[in-house]
């Protein structure tokens, strides 16, 4: 990942898809990622609900054209966020995406700033669980530069913290965009770990790599919640009392990783990541959204001269 705020506005080149099953409503799903308009974002279609069409009652006939309902378009935006329970999920009007985290990391990192994702129903797959399937995506279509500046976002001048007891995220003046993780768990093969990473560096092989992980004493718990359902040791890493379940790790921190990929996909949501040296403790999808909130507000957009 470079820090190429000003450079032109990019989108991709082609199409790609991608098809696989969602993380926790176990539902399959295939997304198409397209080349968009400059100053379009990065928004969701769920083509699975299509155009309402209006009926009449008494005659029965099909409406015409001019009454569909146009599509509805989400927004990958802060201010469309409606859940955050072990996911970030967006919504506008009736249609909702969940799991949205490790593409708009993906594309963050490959600074893709417009582009279309369809998808035919309510969750991104989750592929392998980390967003190395999604950037090879983005690989195969290739990036192409648009007649339009980056936005910008003012950067973090003064620290800005959001905190829930001991769990807590923070976003620091910096020289440099960079990011801090630490976890914590009484399970000993996680542990306390932490990992840093500067976006001058590769997302593609220190980040993007790593997998999302579960605790094996949570798993019947989460399910009997309707979370998880599509988890599996294909696409999660799985810590037991023992150890880990279906080793080998791709990093001896691939946990601290993997929350630090949520954390960059989570801030996309702000159209453009303020500069700023970002350190989270423990935190969650509901911190990274609540500090994302906070610095919407404190680091606007910077007006073109």
């Amino acid at each position: 990942m470079i820090d190429q705020r000003l450079a032109p506005q990019q989108t991709l080149a082609a199409e790609v898809r991608a098809a696989g099953v969602g993380l926790h409503l176990g539902q399959q799903t295939q997304v198409r990622l397209l080349p968009a308009e400059p100053e379009a974002g990065r928004y969701f279609v769920r083509t699975d609900l299509g155009p309402n069409l209006k009926s009449d009652s008494q005659s029965d006939v099909r409406a015409d054209s001019a009454d569909l309902l146009a599509e509805q378009r989400i927004t990958a935006d802060v201010g469309n966020v409606i859940k955050t329970q072990l996911s970030t999920e967006l919504g506008v009007g009736n249609a909702q995406v969940r799991t949205v985290e490790h593409l708009l990391s993906a594309l963050s990192a490959a600074a893709v700033d417009n582009v279309r994702i369809e998808i035919d129903g309510p969750e991104l797959p989750l592929l392998d669980g980390s967003a190395q399937e999604w950037m090879a995506a983005i690989a195969r279509s290739g990036i192409s530069p648009q007649p339009v500046a980056r936005k910008r976002r003012m950067a973090v001048t003064q620290p800005v913290t959001v905190q829930i007891e001991d769990a807590w995220v923070a976003a620091f003046p910096s020289s440099e965009l960079r990011f801090t993780y630490g976890i914590d768990f009484a399970l000993a093969a996680i542990g306390n770990q932490w990992h840093s990473w500067s976006a001058a560096d590769s997302f593609e092989t220190e980040i993007a790599p790593a997998r999302t992980f579960g605790l094996a004493p949570q798993i019947d718990y989460l399910r009997a919640q309707g979370l998880i359902k599509g988890g599996s040791l294909e696409n999660a890493l799985v810590c037991g009392e023992n150890g880990w379940i279906n080793p080998p790790l791709r990093f001896a921190n691939e946990p601290a990783r993997h929350k630090l990929l949520d954390l960059i996909g989570d801030l996309s949501l702000l159209g453009d990541i303020p500069q700023a040296h970002y350190v989270a403790y423990k935190a969650s999808h509901a911190l990274h959204i609540k500090l994302a909130q906070q610095l919407a507000q404190s680091c606007p957009f910077l007006v073109s001269a």
